[in-house]
């Protein structure tokens, strides 16, 4: 591994035009780990615990937001429109 490490670093060092495309490229996979994460645990529609919480869909109150970002919906005003299982 610090062979492969060393050839981009010789690389970088004789081609500097490469350091965008590095930063670039290192910070789309972090973000796209850090996307993958927050939607593995934060997304009701994922169940990791399937005897305690079979359904976690229907725990959800209606007024609190699962959705990363909501355009013109205020969670808070929203009444309760279906029954309780």
């Amino acid at each position: 591994m610090s062979s492969l490490l060393g050839i981009v670093v010789k690389q970088v060092k004789s081609h500097p035009a490469l350091i965008p495309l590095f930063i670039f490229i290192s910070g789309g996979a972090t973000m796209s780990v850090l996307a993958l994460t927050r939607a593995a645990l934060k997304n009701p529609d994922v169940s990791w615990d399937h005897k305690n919480n079979p359904e976690p869909w229907n725990k959800l109150e209606p007024n609190e937001q699962y959705k990363l970002f909501a355009v013109n919906m205020d969670y808070s005003k929203l009444k309760k429109d279906r029954p309780d299982f």
